[in-house]
């Protein structure tokens, strides 16, 4: 059954439920977080004496919120006064509840019949509510961070669902230090009544959403599961990871949300059935999921490599030849325009190894004859930020600005800078991938090379190897999507 779940990712107005004035407690952190991101909506509090809690003059009861105001409840209480809270809040005219308090299914016995109840009360009440035992509820077109913790992400089209809060956070700081955004972002808990297919779902007709990505442990229905993967991932790609593969992930998984953790194997091959994509761990199934987000899907397999070093190419060529990509041979026309471009110690193959010879406009240039190349369905450029980091040095070394120093830090620094601008034009132009992998992304992301390649909306990639992964995960969404269409 499809939900409207409009009101938990889009509200007129939020109201924490149990807000405290002590800064280590939830119902003070969720209130903080949801001020101090900027979220222009109601915002009300409630609170047992009544005080002021960062400046919002709080209501001992939910009774007391104007009607109408709020389409949201994010409560912060005690689990046994949540019912009670979700009857105040209906007749509120709140839609959706985002509960964090603990002790239901998760507990046990006492707990699931207590989930249980909660649930009928929320189709009594025509409510519906995430949780319990949930971290928080993100939605950056309203600005709005209803968390018990951080971060919040940069805007951006990824949608984020998780079955555990932490790795939200995980996959939110992946965000951050990318700077590859986020739309919506929600842990669901114990998913008592929306579990990770139904977010999945409203993802896939939500304008602001690219790609879905998400993180599972156990499925109560999987054939619904299925089926809902299926229709969604007919219209925007979902990257998914499954926690609990093995039979100690799967006790630690029925610990952790009361999750009944699935056979793996038939999970991994009805996720492929379904047309979704599982990635191995959390940097893969990130990287993935910022390839659909800012690159263009690959038409064909047969990806070329530039580099400026012949190490990292043979590295790269190694990683193409174990995926279902294709290290692309080099037709005659396109082989004598780079030779042009290079000095004659090129590699004369691909990976194209300019060794070193590149001058002011090699790089743009290669990029630009390569990527338009017909023979070519997706670039991989490695090598940016080295000249960076020699200006990074040159600037530390104590003879900075004399000696002609100053213009050739900046020279180095302008070359970074525009080779990252080369490779998102050349990406425009041919409507094809285009990726960037250098160590600096983690190393040293202030350098101009990474921090350009993110000032042009695109992900740089800590490594050859984890940017062909991500790259051939988009390639075996595109066949999918190709064979359907068929």
């Amino acid at each position: 059954m499809s939900r409207d779940l409009s009101p938990l990712f889009n509200p007129k107005g939020v109201v924490i439920a149990g807000a405290s004035t002590h800064p280590g407690k939830f119902g003070f952190v969720s209130l903080h977080n949801l001020l101090a991101n900027g979220y222009e909506g109601n915002v009300y509090a409630t609170n047992l004496e009544a005080e002021n809690v960062l400046g919002v003059q709080t209501v001992g009861s939910l009774d007391e919120i104007p009607d109408g105001a709020a389409d949201l409840v994010f409560v912060c209480t005690p689990g046994k006064v949540v019912p009670g809270l979700l009857r105040q809040a209906a007749a509120k005219g709140i839609k959706a509840a985002f509960i964090t308090s603990a002790g239901f299914k998760e507990a046990g016995d006492d707990g699931a019949q207590a989930e249980r109840e909660l649930v009928a009360l929320a189709e009594e009440l025509g409510m519906v509510i995430a949780g319990p035992n949930g971290q928080g509820v993100i939605s950056t077109p309203v600005n709005m961070c209803a968390q018990i913790v951080a971060p919040y992400p940069p805007a951006g089209s990824i949608g984020v669902v998780s079955q555990s809060g932490n790795l939200v956070s995980t996959f939110l700081n992946l965000s951050r230090a990318s700077g590859v955004g986020v739309s919506r972002a929600i842990s669901a808990g114990n998913a008592a009544m929306l579990d990770v297919s139904d977010y999945l779902e409203w993802f896939g007709t939500d304008d602001a959403t690219s790609v879905a990505l998400a993180y599972v442990e156990g499925l109560t229905d999987g054939r619904a599961f299925m089926d809902r993967v299926t229709s969604v991932a007919a219209q925007m790609p979902i990257v998914l990871v499954k926690g609990g593969a093995s039979d100690e992930g799967s006790k630690a998984a029925a610990s952790h949300t009361g999750s009944l953790a699935t056979n793996d194997r038939v999970f991994d091959g009805a996720i492929r059935q379904a047309g979704a994509v599982r990635a191995d761990g959390l940097e893969e199934a990130f990287d993935t999921a910022a390839t659909f987000a800012t690159q263009p899907l690959p038409k064909g397999p047969r990806v070329a490599v530039v580099t400026t070093v012949g190490g990292w190419g043979v590295l790269a060529a190694d990683a193409i030849s174990g995926s279902r990509l294709e290290l692309a041979d080099l037709p005659q026309d396109l082989f004598d325009d780079i030779a042009k471009l290079v000095p004659p110690r090129w590699s004369r193959n691909n990976p194209i190894d300019i060794a070193g010879g590149e001058t002011r406009d090699t790089v743009p240039d290669i990029l630009t004859i390569v990527a338009s190349h017909p023979a070519i369905d997706a670039v991989l450029f490695l090598g940016i930020g080295i000249q960076s980091n020699q200006a990074r040095l040159q600037r530390e070394g104590g003879f900075y600005p004399d000696y002609g120093l100053e213009r050739i830090v900046a020279y180095h620094e302008r070359q970074d800078t525009r080779y990252a601008e080369a490779a998102a034009e050349a990406s425009e132009t041919s409507g094809k991938p285009v990726l960037i992998a250098t160590e600096f992304a983690v190393a040293d992301p202030n350098n101009p090379g990474p921090e350009t390649v993110r000032a042009t909306g695109k992900y740089c990639y800590p490594s050859a190897s984890r940017a062909v992964a991500a790259l051939a995960h988009t390639w075996d969404y595109a066949q999918r999507r190709q064979r359907r269409s068929n």
